[in-house]
């Protein structure tokens, strides 16, 4: 496998992360882990699937896919080349104008948000393209014109850096009244711009800090405890969901990114 991440352009830089290119040569499996990032695909060459179930699920082309609280198990066949675009969070919600919690869980075409013929002619732009830096060239270009005068909820922006500075840790009512706003409010508005309720963004943010700064030889009940987590059953449970593993079975495998 091979990955190569670029940075945006400075007019993209508040809403996306970066880019992802991942290319592969031979048939492999990678376990992708939940994240904050909705992510926009686009495969360029090969095959992808879903292999998490007992069917597998073969992918489209070009896909958006919503937070997810658990791992998926994702198979890229031999020659396959997909360019990934992970926005931040709050991120996709400049291009995408419906309620963002409606992708949670889920993986659906872009052709249910992009016209059929605009899609088209971006798929084939990408698949012309000679290298990735073009690519990032075309899908900028793309990005840039459907971002006129967006505003960023400055409200979501500031919940959003509580919860990461307190690792997931914050309380959702501690978290609306900081903004004076009702917790339900806050909860829905929150869910339609991120696309997951506060609470399990901050569970994600939770568990990601222990994946994220594992450190060598310690123990699996301070790494709880570090987390938040008073209960390890609980902390263990938590865990499973989000990495499909037992924590101590999860640091024993390598990561392919």
């Amino acid at each position: 496998m091979h990955i190569e991440r670029f940075t945006p352009c400075e007019i993209l830089k508040p809403f996306i992360r970066n880019y992802v290119f991942v290319e592969t040569t031979e048939d492999l499996v990678n376990r992708i882990l939940p994240d904050t990032s909705l992510v926009m695909a686009f495969r360029y060459g090969g095959n992808i699937s879903d292999v998490s179930k007992a069917h597998a699920d073969q992918l489209p082309s070009a896909l958006i896919t919503g937070l997810k609280k658990s791992p998926r198990l994702i198979n890229y066949g031999p020659g396959t080349g997909n360019m990934l675009v992970l926005f931040k969070a709050a991120g996709a919600a400049a291009f995408f104008k419906h309620p963002l919690h409606e992708l949670f869980e889920a993986s659906v075409s872009l052709d249910n948000f992009i016209v059929p013929d605009e899609l088209a002619l971006l798929e084939e732009q990408l698949a012309e393209a000679v290298n990735n830096r073009q690519r990032i060239i075309i899908i900028e270009q793309f990005l840039i014109k459907h971002i006129a005068n967006y505003k960023q909820d400055q409200l979501i922006l500031s919940a959003l850096q509580k919860i990461r500075l307190s690792k997931g840790q914050i309380k959702i009512k501690e978290l609306a009244d900081a903004h004076y706003i009702s917790q339900d409010a806050f909860e829905k508005r929150f869910r339609r711009v991120v696309g997951t309720s506060p609470k399990q963004f901050s569970t994600i943010i939770k568990i990601k800090s222990v994946v994220d700064s594992k450190i060598p030889d310690s123990s699996l009940s301070q790494m709880a405890l570090e987390a938040g987590y008073f209960d390890q059953p609980h902390f263990n449970k938590e865990f499973k969901l989000f990495t499909g593993l037992s924590p101590a079975d999860f640091f024993k495998i390598p990561q392919a990114w």
